[in-house]
């Protein structure tokens, strides 16, 4: 029997759960049938490695057109949970390890949307009186605890968890925030997870979850109108190839589903409506290849030849695309990324799915980093916004105009032994020191109060669209929390 490369991995894994019912009911009270789609979207990283990105996505029409409480594909948990507890909103994340903003980018949908912060983190919007607004956050903690086996429950406590005023209408009022850093991420978390699904991991694009493979990952996320995503970065065995290159610059690891995952895909999910694989170039990808082509006279990456993709000298797919995507009306004008889809209707368990990229040439991009930077520096919180110059401006502003201006929102969540000296808040535009009143629109701040709540702080930055860059700085001390606490979980601190 045939066994695959040893697969090996660095941890980093986070797990998304986001649940928005109040658009399912918006846009989908006309549907009268319950659908189920799933999608997989790949993407090679300039560090090496892969990015693989679940999408599940599962929609019901509302209670009063539906058949009673029963379902045929939407979760009957979730179903239930959202009815008991009156939730509008919800997402729900299980993180282990963070997302490496320098080398995979903070720009593109997966990074700014589903990248989250270590340990678990979860937002509600519920649909009652403000008053009842916590004691459902408390019932709903618990809820959620017994039914993904995590602490969750722990989210019950004040100093866990804290309520925006005007950050983010026009659910202020009726949306908690809390945060676990230290809650840990295993297949308890995961399978509970699986389970909403209609194939679970049987069937579809769902069976390449291996639990090994998944959980030596660099990343995951998942997210529920019902939408589960999960998304996960990889790193590939590096083979030793015998082609040699004058530079001393690496060549990318080849990489095929059954060798990241340990599985092919053997079809689609009968329940599925649609099953489709994608493949993602980036932009900086795109342009190192189109540089090749114009040193090497190689094809470039949007060619396809009579021999199809395997006629291309940069890289190699091991199964012809049905279909191709360019980028258009691209901010970034010297180039476009492209996509490549794959349909597994036609796939099945004698003809299974095994996409594949072995590369020929090194090639060395980047990804562009994220707008918003936040650090610790010497006893001081820092907030570094980095607005990138497309096209030599920003955006396709007009920067002589003073009326142009650019809003950046911040919340800020500190736990309560970290004392924030809010009055300390200075700012500073492109490197210069610039008076508050000039740049923040408005602010709110509740400080941090011994084990009964955290400290929070929502800004509305205004600035003008020539800047490039600017960073908010605030002092703060960590208090000396008593011996007897470290014994208690770390959650509730």
């Amino acid at each position: 029997m045939a066994h695959l490369p040893r697969r090996t991995h660095s941890i980093l894994i986070i797990l998304s759960f986001q649940i928005c019912f109040s658009t399912i009911f918006a846009c989908f009270g006309s549907v009268f049938e319950e659908e189920f789609s799933e999608e997989l979207l790949l993407k090679p990283l300039p560090d090496r490695k892969v990015l693989a990105h679940f999408h599940f996505e599962t929609t019901a029409p509302p209670l009063s057109t539906s058949h009673g409480r029963h379902h045929h594909l939407f979760p009957k948990a979730i179903a239930q949970l959202v009815q008991k507890f009156h939730v509008k909103e919800m997402e729900l994340s299980f993180t282990q390890g963070r997302w490496n903003y320098d080398r995979w980018g903070g720009f593109d949908p997966i990074s700014s949307s589903n990248a989250k912060p270590p340990g678990v983190e979860l937002w509600a919007v519920f649909d009652v009186p403000k008053d009842q607004v916590d004691a459902s956050w408390k019932n709903l903690t618990h809820t959620l605890s017994g039914l993904f086996c995590a602490s969750i429950n722990f989210l019950e406590s004040s100093t866990t968890y804290s309520a925006h005023e005007w950050g983010f209408h026009p659910s202020s009022g009726s949306l908690r925030y809390g945060t676990l850093p230290r809650e840990a991420v295993c297949t308890e978390n995961l399978t509970p997870w699986l389970k909403l699904l209609p194939c679970r991991d049987k069937a579809g694009l769902s069976a390449l979850l291996d639990r090994p493979s998944i959980y030596r990952g660099f990343i995951i996320l998942n997210g529920i109108v019902l939408e589960q995503a999960l998304t996960v970065v990889l790193q590939p065995n590096s083979h030793k190839t015998s082609k040699t290159f004058s530079s001393e610059t690496k060549l990318q690891p080849s990489w095929s589903l059954s060798s990241i995952f340990g599985r092919k895909v053997t079809g689609r999910c009968i329940l599925a409506k649609t099953s489709n694989v994608y493949l993602q170039l980036e932009r900086g990808l795109v342009t190192e290849l189109e540089n090749l082509q114009k040193d090497n006279t190689i094809t470039g990456p949007d060619h396809v030849g009579s021999g199809g993709l395997k006629d291309n000298p940069g890289f190699e797919l091991s199964v012809r695309p049905d279909k191709m995507f360019k980028e258009v009306k691209s901010l970034h004008r010297k180039s476009s990324s492209v996509l490549y889809e794959y349909s597994i209707e036609r796939y099945s368990v004698f003809e299974p799915f095994d996409l594949g990229l072995t590369w020929k040439f090194p090639v060395v991009w980047s990804c562009p980093r994220a707008p918003l930077h936040s650090m610790g520096i010497k006893g001081a919180l820092l907030q570094y916004l980095l607005y990138p110059q497309i096209g030599g401006g920003f955006l396709s502003a007009n920067i002589g105009e003073e009326s142009c201006k650019l809003q950046a929102d911040i919340f800020q969540v500190v736990p309560w032994y970290i004392k924030v000296y809010y009055h300390t808040l200075r700012v500073f535009v492109d490197g210069q020191p610039e008076a508050i009143t000039n740049v923040v629109e408005k602010m709110h701040v509740s400080p941090s109060e011994d084990k009964v709540s955290p400290g929070v702080m929502e800004l509305v930055l205004k600035f003008p669209c020539a800047v490039k860059s600017a960073a908010l700085t605030l002092e703060f001390d960590k208090a000396y929390i008593l011996q007897h606490l470290l014994s208690l979980r770390a959650q509730a601190m």
